[in-house]
Formats: structure tokens, sequence, C-alpha cells
């Protein structure tokens, strides 16, 4: 046995037994099975956990394969596996050296046949007392290349060499770089090589984990591993010459990272919530926690283990729940969950590595809070063996007391919410006891016949109480209730009262009698109440009756302190009797001047019920005498008629057709009202098209009136228009011709009334002439014109010479003047001799008229030039 210091860190490193030396050459003595090594000389670390890998013996089986079997002389200790590798069976602490070395044998399954190897095991305190390297030089791995054949050609052998994966523990403390195995080839004795590997970790990323020393072949680690981060790294060896040439096949190595316990578990949650029920039998489930660890789970490293550290409150028992260490599943251990008393429990849940080892295990806390949930263990208690109300007689939706109860369940739950029912004293159930007070509803209480009541009234919960739970004394009480007497309100019986008269019936007609009675036995009052009678004519046709019934309702009242009234309904119903002529239904209709189509099917209204109304009597009165020679009415059926045309045509028109109805009644009665009857010119359908007479038939007088003031409105308009422009025209014409002499008429144009046939015509009278003139026609005329001749007559003058100056332009164009009519005392302008010579006018006031007459100035006003 033997002990190494704990945690010491050094290198776990396994001294590997060597593999079988490949023949070097031909005629090399046949493979020859046994261990690479006669003695293996391995450093253990100061502690060996349980299934850590320790070392391995390399075996030359030559081909046996699986048919050899590895044994130990200390199997309680350590267990080797059939590839050679040798792993602790338990946890090993540092203890003395073991005196003998460890045997490892191999059987051959088939022959029997064995082999021993001896492997001494030193702790890492020796080797440096020893001053030996922690891999002994010794028994440094070697890895041979696999032998070819005696020319030079690279061909695959048989079988190809499987090499052993190479176990490197992570977190290593070095030194560094830390040789792992040599990497040789036999190519080597006759001429030099080099060595290199490549793959991830060598020259693929992450780079420079392992180097290879060209020339020795020594495969190196020069970091700490960490197997979270990358659990096995695939190499390839390659040796070549000092020419690069390839002298072996490459081959293929693998690095497992061994792993170590440097990952803590880690739960999922720091805080777990589970409910359990109130009264829960051992073995509940209740929840399920979980934790992780980043270390391999395969080894127990990552083997976790649950366990409760300790229980808040402790009560009723400190163990009330329990874990299951490997799947962290909580169940109730023990019974007496109250939520009454324990509403919440806190429990610290821890979780261990290394299979739960306390000594080596690395460990983690999270907490659990389990709350008890409340079930219904708990039936409502009144607070009170006997509750006592009061309640007026007659009264409804009242409380009439409280009833209170306690319930120690959770509150505002099913399990606290109390219902109540009577269950004793109220056969009639007059009573209810809801929790709300709104929707209290019960029946009347008669003073008469009980003064007081007893009730006996249970508590229940909205949901069934659990099981085992039986309700106590106190969930029942009694209620003692006394009603007090008020003044109730007569009543009249029976209510409502039918009775059965004929219509028709006079004012002052007595009905009945509806009497009213007072419940009041212990009141001595009186109820004003008498006789019935009409005041008008019962009419069955009447508006306010509804089915042939008259609902009346009267009024009785007490003469209590505080008197009381009631009201009862007399129904009367009135029987039909005929008194309703009937009429004829429609009214209007229309029908085509010629006979086809022609029918109008009419039919009576009549306000009575059968057997006074239908079946009807129709027919057409004699006088007028063209009702029956143009129209003809033929019976249907007794409650209708058609009505048709009798001659070829009946010209368009709005015709009133009397028509004689006559109803069924005991004494009938018959009534002559009047069809309106539109005929008019009809298309191929039947259908009207003269819709002026249309829209006139339709029009009805209110309509036609407000038409009519409509047009004499516009006209009144138009006819104030017209006058006021009129007059308009007047007052313009009245200053053109008070226009003063003296005033500018250049590029003015006077328009006067064309009065027709010279200075006869008379002016218009009314018109306002200056003061002092004589305001006669003929005179005022004569001044107009005498004036316009003493201004104008000259232009003509001027013209009139102009026209005979050689000197004028030849331009001159022809000026057409207006025509004053031959009674017109100024005569023609076509020469300007129709005035007086002139030969002394003064032409020099034609320079006032602008730069039209300046030549005319120029030529005759002035000196004689």
């Amino acid at each position: 046995m033997f002990s190494l210091h704990e945690g010491s860190g050094l290198l776990l490193l396994l001294l590997l037994a060597g593999l079988q030396i490949a023949a070097e050459a031909r005629g090399v003595p046949p493979c020859s099975p046994g261990f690479s090594e006669d003695l293996y000389t391995v450093v253990v670390p100061d502690i060996t956990e349980k299934g850590w890998p320790l070392f391995n013996v390399k075996f030359v089986s030559c081909g046996r394969g699986g048919l050899v079997r590895f044994e130990c002389s200390n199997p309680s200790d350590f267990r080797i596996e059939d590839n050679g590798v040798v792993y602790a069976a338990r946890t090993l602490q540092r203890t003395p050296a073991p005196a003998s070395p460890l045997l490892i044998k191999a059987v051959d399954t088939t022959t029997q046949q064995q082999w021993v190897t001896q492997v001494k095991m030193m702790p890492p305190t020796q080797v440096q007392e020893l001053a030996v390297p922690p891999v002994m030089s010794k028994n440094f791995e070697e890895i041979v290349f696999p032998p070819q054949n005696a020319d030079s050609t690279l061909k695959r052998i048989k079988r190809d060499w499987v090499i052993p994966p190479i176990n490197v523990p992570e977190n290593s403390r070095g030194p560094f770089p830390q040789d792992l195995v040599m990497i040789r080839s036999d190519h080597d004795k006759n001429r030099p090589l080099r060595y290199s590997v490549t793959g991830p970790g060598a020259d693929q990323p992450p780079t420079g984990i392992f180097t290879i020393d060209p020339i020795s072949g020594a495969l190196s680690v020069n970091k700490p591993l960490d197997r979270e981060h990358i659990p096995s790294f695939h190499l390839r060896a390659h040796a070549v010459d000092l020419n690069g040439n390839q002298v072996e096949n490459p081959i293929d190595i693998v690095i497992n990272v061994i792993d170590m316990n440097d990952n803590r578990p880690e739960f999922t949650h720091q805080i777990w919530n589970g409910t359990v029920p109130e009264g829960s039998k051992p073995g509940t489930f209740v929840m399920t926690v979980t934790s992780i660890d980043k270390d391999d789970p395969k080894t127990a490293n990552g083997m976790l283990r649950y366990k409760i550290l300790s229980q808040n409150p402790e009560s009723p028992s400190s163990n009330m729940f329990t874990i299951n260490n490997k799947t962290g599943g909580i169940i109730t251990v023990a019974a007496g969950l109250d939520r009454e008393k324990v509403p919440q429990y806190t429990l610290i849940i821890q979780a261990t590595d290394m299979e739960g080892n306390p000594m080596y295990g690395l460990s983690n806390t999270a907490t659990a809070v389990i709350r008890v949930t409340d079930v219904n263990d708990n039936p409502p208690e009144f607070t009170a063996e006997t509750f006592f109300g009061e309640v007026p007689e007659n009264a409804v939706n009242v409380i009439v007391a409280n009833l209170t109860v306690t319930d120690k369940d959770q509150p505002n739950t099913p399990a606290w919410n109390a219902v109540y029912k009577i269950t004793g004293g109220d056969p009639t159930g007059r009573f209810s006891v809801p929790t709300d007070p709104t929707t209290n509803e019960g029946l009347p209480i008669d003073y008469e016949i009980s003064r007081t009541y007893v009730l006996t009234v249970e508590a229940r919960n909205e949901v069934s109480l659990a099981r085992g739970i039986h309700p106590p004394k106190q969930s029942t009480a009694t209620v003692s209730i006394r009603v007090t007497d008020v003044n109730e309100s007569p009543y009249f019986d029976p209510n409502p009262k039918l009775i059965r008269l004929e219509e028709g019936m006079l004012p002052e007609s007595t009905l009945t009698m509806f009497t009213a009675q007072d419940p009041d036995r212990y009141m001595q009052q009186t109820i004003s109440t008498g006789r019935i009678s009409t005041i008008a004519i019962l009419d069955r046709e009447s508006p306010y009756v509804k089915n042939s019934l008259y609902n009346a309702t009267f009024l009785a009242t007490d003469n209590g302190k505080t008197p009381a009234s009631g009201t009862g309904t007399l129904q009367i119903y009135l029987v039909d009797i005929n008194d309703n002529a009937p009429k004829v239904y429609p009214h209007e209709a229309e029908v085509c001047e010629k006979p086809e189509p022609n029918a109008i099917n009419i039919t009576a209204l009549d306000g009575d019920l059968n057997p006074n109304a239908g079946p009807f009597a129709f027919e057409l009165p004699h006088r007028p005498q063209d009702v029956k020679r143009n129209w003809t009415l033929t019976r249907l059926n007794g409650d209708y008629a058609q009505m048709s045309l009798k001659i070829g045509f009946l010209e368009s028109g709005i015709y009133e057709v009397p028509i004689i109805i006559t109803d069924s009644g005991n004494l009938p009665m018959s009534n002559t009202s009047y069809l309106r009857i539109k005929v008019c010119q009809c298309d191929m359908n039947g259908d009207c098209t003269d819709q002026q007479h249309i829209m006139a038939a339709g029009l009805g007088t209110g309509a036609i009136i407000s038409i009519l003031l409509c047009i004499i409105i516009l006209l009144i308009l138009v006819l104030m228009f017209v006058v006021w422009m009129k007059r308009r025209d007047k007052e313009r014409q009245a200053k053109q011709l008070l226009i003063d002499p003296e005033d500018d008429v250049r590029d003015n144009i006077l328009k006067y009334d064309e009065e027709g046939g010279g200075e006869e015509d008379q002016p218009e009278t009314g018109e306002c002439l200056p003061h002092g003139v004589d305001s006669s026609p003929k005179h005022t005329a004569r001044a107009i014109m005498s004036q316009f001749r003493s201004q104008h007559i000259q232009v003509y003058e001027g013209l009139k010479a102009a026209d005979n100056d050689p000197t004028a332009p030849p331009y001159d164009s022809l000026l057409v003047f207006d025509y004053e009519g031959s009674g017109s005392t100024a005569g023609s302008l076509s020469s300007l001799n129709s005035s007086s010579s002139g030969g002394d006018q003064d032409y020099d006031y034609l320079n006032d008229w602008g730069p039209r007459f300046r030549k005319l100035a120029d030529m005759y006003g002035g000196s004689d030039d």
C-alpha cells in the first residue's frame, strides 16, 4: 500500500509499457509475445481517487488480440482493463510504499500460457529524494513506427499497430515543457531523420500546446490542459529524411485529457419554489432540484449527490422532508403539515461531487422554499350559540340578524368562504341567510300568523371539508326572530276582479261592488270604499280598451295613525254590439282607360267583431246613373269584391265611385263610402303613363296651396323688379336732360328717349325741370334743341369747309349723323345753310373742345389767317 501527499498536484503520468518492437529487417526472429518491460517504475500522486487511471503496461500479443487476459496481484486496490491500463479500485491515500512490487500477469485464454511483469510505484517525495525525474528515463515510453518491407516502398502490413491513447491529467503544474512520449523510426540507424507532429494543438489552433524535438522525437506538452475546454487531441507523427522525403507512414496519436475534480456543482436556480398541500401523507412528491457539474460525469468528479442541510422551521419535526440523493427529488417524510401552524418551510440543499464524498468532494448549496397550500380542514364556527333579531311584518329584503363565524383556513378562498343553510324553524321558506346582504330574498312575514320565529342555521364552506374532518357543534347556531306589528295596507279580493258587460252602457250605470279588506286584526280601523259606476258610455272600440278589456285601478285607504293604502284592479270585459258601419278599403285605386286590365279588389273595414262585421254585402247605388253605366261590382267572397270598368273606354280623370256596404250584424248596418278611382292611360304592362295626372292626383290640398303661394310670391317679385328697373331708367333720363351746358361733353354720348314723331311727342309726366323753366313738354324740348344747335351747328359748317378745302387730306371718312325725324324744327343737318349764315360767329370757343376741334378753331377762329 502507498499514499501520497494530498493536493501536491504533481503530474499523474503513467509509464506505459513498451510497444512491441517491430522487426528491423528480414531475417529477424519471429514475434515473441510478452510484456515490453520486465519492470515498470511509475510515479503516483499523493491521493488517488477511485476510478483514476494510474499507469499502462504494454503487452506484445503478436496477433493474439483479445485472447489475452490480465490479472493483478492486489485486486482490492487496483484493477486492470483489457487494454493494459491500471485503475485505482478505491480511493488510495498516502501510506508507506509497498515492500514488494505489484505483479501483473497476462494469461492466454486458449493455451493458458502466462507472462508476468512487475510494477514499482513510487510517491513524488521519494522521487525527489532520489533526484529522479518524474518519468524515469529508462521507462520513457517509446512509440516506434510500424515495420515495413525490405524494399523502400511504403506498403501496409497485414495489421497496423493501434497506438494506445496517451493520458495526460488536466491542470498539471509542470514543470513545462513536460515530456510525454518518444517517437522513433528504425530508419534513424542508417541515416539522420527529422520528426514532426501535426493537428489541433500542434500546428493548428490552438497552436503551441504540443511540440516535438525534431531530432530525438520527444513529444512534449507546453502548458496545463483543461478537459472542460478540449477533452482530447488527435495528432499525427511524421518522419522524413534530411531532404524532406517521407520515410515512414504517419501514425495517429490520441492524447486524452484526464479529468480532475476542478469544478464545483452549480444549481440551475439559486432559489427553488415548491408547494405541498397541508395534511399530505409521507411520501408525497413536492419538487425536484437539479445541479450540474462541468467535470466528467462518467467519473466520480462529475457524479453528484444531494443532501438537505437544514429545515426552517423545525416544526412539528426537524425532518419533514427528504431528498433523493441522486435525482434531487424532494418528498415528504413525516406527517403533520398544517398551514395554519407553519405556512412555509425553507430548506438548504447541498450538492456534492465525488459521489458525495464529504472529504474530497466539492459542494454548493441552494435554497428550496416550500409553501404549504390550504385545504378545507377547518370548518366554520359560529361566534355565538344563539343570535337574536327583529323584523317588521311584511318586510322583505331586510337584514334580520347578522351571523358571524370564524374559519382558520386561508381567507377569501373557497375553503374559507361561508355559506349558510336554514335547517329548521322555517317550513315556508320565508328567510334566507346569504353571505352577501344585497342578494337577500324572502317571503313576507305576517304578524297576525306568527309573532316569533326560531331558526336553526348551519354554516358550511363553499367546498367540502377534507377527508376525515367532521363539522363540530359550533357550526350550528340558533336564530330567534321577533316580528313587530305594523299597519298593513288594505287589499282587494279577488285582485284583479273580472266582470262582463255589454258595450254601450250609459253614464251613471252601476257596474259592481269592489270591496277592500284590512289584514290588521289587532288594530281598529275602517276602510273607505265605494260603489263603482260609469261616467261615460262604455265603448269597446275606445283606444283605452285592449283586447276588449277595460283595466280600472282603485285605491283603498285605512284610517290608521299612519294611513296605509292598497290598490285593486277591476277588469271589465266589454261584449261587442253592432255599432260601427263598414267602410270601403282601400280608399283610392287606379284603372286603365280601356277595359283590359281593369279589376280592383276591395274589402271593408268594420270596428266591430264577428258576427257583427263580415261577411259583407257590396253594391253600387242607382244614382247617379253613370255609376252603374260605367262600373260593375262583382262579389268574390264574404270579405272581398271586385270593381271593374263596364264600358270599353273611360276618359282619364279622377272619379268618386259610391259603394254601399252592409255588415252581418243581428241588426245590420249599411254605409255608403266612396272609392276614389284614377283612370289613366296605361302601357302594355297595365301601368299608368300619365305622370302629370298621377302627380296631380297624388298631391293633397295643402301641397297645392303651398305651390300656388310660391308661384304668386315669385310673380310679385318679378313685377317689383320690372317696376324698379323702369323707374331707374326714368331717373337716368332726367339726369341727362338736366346736364349743365357748360359741362365738357367730349367723349360723352347722350341718349334720349326716342319719343318718335319729333317734337310733337310728349315727355314722361313727373319729370323734374330746373326752377323757373316752363314745364310744358313743347317748351322743354325746344329749349334743349335750341341749346344743342347753338353750340354744335358750327361743327357741321367747319366740316363742310374742310371737305371743300383742296389742302385737306384726301382720307376723310364719311360721317353719318343721327336722323332727327320729319317733324323736327331743326331741319336737316346735311347742309350748313339750314341755320343762320353765322358770318359774324366767333369760333374761338372751339379751342376749349379739345385737340379734335383745334384745326377748326385755327381755320375759323381768331385772325383772317
